[in-house]
């Protein structure tokens, strides 16, 4: 039997086409495309704990909500 990693890392793990949107819409789509994954938006430059959390996407926006690091699991 699969293990939660196993079956999130069967979809889509990565959405470089989001660099430029807004946050919401990034994270919108993310959820709708791999609907085992939970994104969660980010303002860059924020200090998070590095530990790879197999059902998280960062979306990392900046001050005005546009996304500017490619979103991927982990």
């Amino acid at each position: 039997m699969a293990t939660t990693c196993e079956q999130v890392e069967q979809g889509k793990t990565s959405w470089p086409e989001l660099v430029g949107e807004t946050g919401q819409s990034a994270a919108n789509t993310i959820e709708n495309e791999n609907r085992l994954v939970d994104a969660q938006i980010i303002l860059d430059g924020t200090i998070i704990p590095l530990i790879y959390i197999c059902d998280r996407v960062l979306v990392w926006v900046n001050d005005n909500g546009i996304v500017v690091r490619t979103p991927t699991i982990g």
